[in-house]
């Protein structure tokens, strides 16, 4: 069971973190459209934005569309209108493109997908960890190397550079004192630390600077304390060790630590500091110093100097942000939260019932009344089944029908993947009637209206499995597993002559008698279901074409899969009987429909029927 759910587990996480890499790159995406368009303003104002962008890594959207749901089944809301849950829906596929497969149907054979993920999971995951620790220690040399710098360091209470930092820590409102640490390195100033943050001061710096340089300097580092860029520094370095393999939070790292320094810069400067003076400090300490190997020790000579040199020296005038920049900020990170918690929300209603629906074996009051009775046919009937659903009144019926046959509708496998289960599975008839809880239905009958799914109401293969896999558990106590098992099958592939088949844009009934297969229009995986029945064999679509065919398939049919369809009990029209002089399946199928049968063995999902019992009549 371990290696049958891996492929199904692994493409899920697959899936997520596509997904949150493509939610996480349309917010840098936006925070990018912002910066360009403030970019008149304080680079305060676009730091914040980067960062906005980087932390966004390590809130996935759907921490917050599960909050979302958590509130909406914790109150009592009415049901939103129809066009809203349609705006959301929409929404919801733009910032999820990465469709999982996990609801592919069962019985596509199971070794493409099983051999391969079994084989690429295990290289990703090891490729990942060694990227993660890879760049961890990368770090942790870095850091390693400011530590022994750190503790080869004298710690200075009194001195010119103290009591120059005591004064601009009282005009930068910093109350808590900032220890100094002369460094008998090369190190350029720094600020180490992030709750208790220290000044790490080379020796002999300070003989290089004049006392305007040197509060220029210092003043540089009391701001880094006071916006408090190492803690931030911090965060996204996790973010580019989780990441690594991303390029875009590398580049989010470069904005930042660009925009970290010249905020930092502009401050210096509206305290009153002469650009040219301030300007030759930083100069002085490139020319003397080394700089900071990591972006949580903030230093003074970080980003590119030529920018920050001409930024330093531009007195351009920065705009403030006014009130409606400020007021549309506001609105597009609350929007940012808003929009996927409000998509929890409304999923996670009536209209959302998919999500509640999806899992085999329903809590909650799925049923109202179930009706089980042995079959009892009509004198000169043939022993064939009806079954139907409709999710207008919210009813299931089925006359004359094996739970073998309900097994495969309720997994969507065919009869040659299912096995095990007592001997009366294929042979014991039932008539069942039930009725939908009405609350239930209508959750499900207005999710399909929602969401337009007018159009596939013919096929619904999760709403429908679901259901009836719940009626199975409950009425008939069954339990199942899934295994792979090497089995004789048949390809279903297009012939060297082409298809013959005419697609259509709808899709309508199927025709089946004796020897004849007709439709105006079904997927061919559909068709793949019925000629397994017939030859005996799991059937797998492997032609290509997506849609829906019509055609008319005609062949004699041999005893043996006489003796299989009366097995099966499948539905029957009256017709004719089939030409004794006519082709057989496999040649019909290549003379008129273009299409052939390739048989071989492989790895098959089939379904294990662990327990069953015969229900107990009403």
């Amino acid at each position: 069971m371990f290696e049958n759910s891996l492929p199904i587990l692994s493409n899920s996480v697959a899936t997520a973190i596509a997904n949150h890499l493509w939610q996480s790159t349309l917010v840098a995406l936006a925070a990018a459209l912002c910066t360009l368009a403030l970019r008149g303003h304080h680079a305060r104002v676009r730091y914040w934005l980067w960062l906005a962008a980087s932390l966004k890594f390590l809130v996935p959207f759907s921490l917050l569309v599960a909050a979302g749901r958590y509130l909406s089944w914790t109150t009592t809301r009415s049901a939103p209108a129809a066009s809203s849950v349609s705006w959301f829906s929409v929404m919801e596929e733009v910032t999820q493109p990465f469709a999982s497969q996990s609801s592919a149907v069962a019985y596509q054979p199971a070794h493409a997908a099983a051999s391969a993920w079994t084989h690429v999971v295990p290289v990703l995951l090891a490729l990942w960890l060694i990227g993660f620790a890879t760049v961890l220690v990368m770090w942790a040399v870095r850091w390693h190397r400011i530590s022994a710098a750190m503790k080869s360091a004298e710690l200075i209470s009194d001195g010119r550079e103290v009591r120059t930092l005591r004064r601009v820590e009282s005009a930068g409102g910093i109350r808590r004192p900032i220890s100094v640490l002369l460094s008998r390195t090369s190190l350029e100033p720094g600020i180490f630390g992030i709750a208790r943050p220290v000044l790490l001061w080379p020796e002999g710096m300070s003989h290089h600077l004049e006392d305007a340089h040197l509060e220029a300097i210092l003043a540089h580092e009391v701001w880094h304390v006071r916006r408090l860029d190492n803690f931030y520094a911090a965060l996204h370095m996790l973010v580019e060790a989780v990441f690594w393999f991303y390029p875009l939070v590398w580049w989010l790292g470069a904005r930042l630590l660009e925009e970290r320094e010249f905020a930092c810069d502009e401050e210096v400067v509206a305290l009153g500091g002469d650009r040219h003076i301030y300007a030759e400090s930083i100069l002085k300490v490139c020319e003397f110093c080394l700089g900071s190997p990591l972006p949580c020790v903030s230093g003074v000579t970080g980003a590119d100097l030529k920018k920050r040199m001409v930024h330093i020296m531009n007195a351009r005038m920065l705009h403030s942000l006014g009130l409606v920049r400020k007021l549309l900020l506001a609105v597009a990170a609350t929007l940012a939260i808003a929009i996927p918690v409000t998509i929890g929300l409304l999923t996670a209603t009536p209209s959302g019932a998919q999500t509640q629906i999806a899992d085999a074996h329903l809590s909650g009051p799925v049923f109202s009344s179930v009706s089980v009775k042995p079959d009892q046919p009509a004198t000169g009937q043939s022993n064939t089944f009806k079954a139907m659903f409709s999710l207008q009144d919210g009813s299931f019926g089925a006359r004359g029908v094996t739970l073998q046959r309900l097994i495969s509708m309720a997994y969507h496998v065919q009869d040659s993947q299912i096995t095990g289960g007592p001997d009366w599975l294929n042979t014991s008839r039932f008539d069942i009637e039930a009725k939908l809880d009405p609350s239930f239905a209508a959750a499900i009958h207005q999710q399909m209206v929602d969401k337009h799914a007018a159009q596939d109401s013919v096929h619904k293969p999760v709403n429908d499995q679901a259901i009836l896999q719940t009626l199975l558990t409950n009425q008939f106590k069954l339990a199942t597993h899934h295994e792979t098992r090497d089995l004789p099958a048949y390809d279903l592939v297009v012939d060297d002559s082409g298809p013959k088949l005419q697609k259509s844009d709808t899709m309508h009934f199927m025709h089946m008698a004796p020897g004849q297969l007709t439709s105006e229009g079904i997927p061919l995986e559909i068709l793949a279901a019925q000629l397994s029945i017939r030859v005996g064999r799991a059937v797998v679509d492997k032609t290509g074409l997506k849609g829906n065919y019509g055609f008319n398939l005609h062949w004699t049919p041999d005893g043996n899969e006489n003796a299989r369809m009366a097995a099966a009990g499948e539905p029957l029209s009256p017709s004719p009987a089939p030409d004794p002089n006519g082709p057989s399946l496999e040649t019909a199928l290549q003379q008129q429909l273009g299409l052939k049968l390739v048989p071989h063995t492989e790895p098959v999902q089939v379904l294990v029927i662990d327990h069953a019992e015969q229900p107990s009549q009403d």
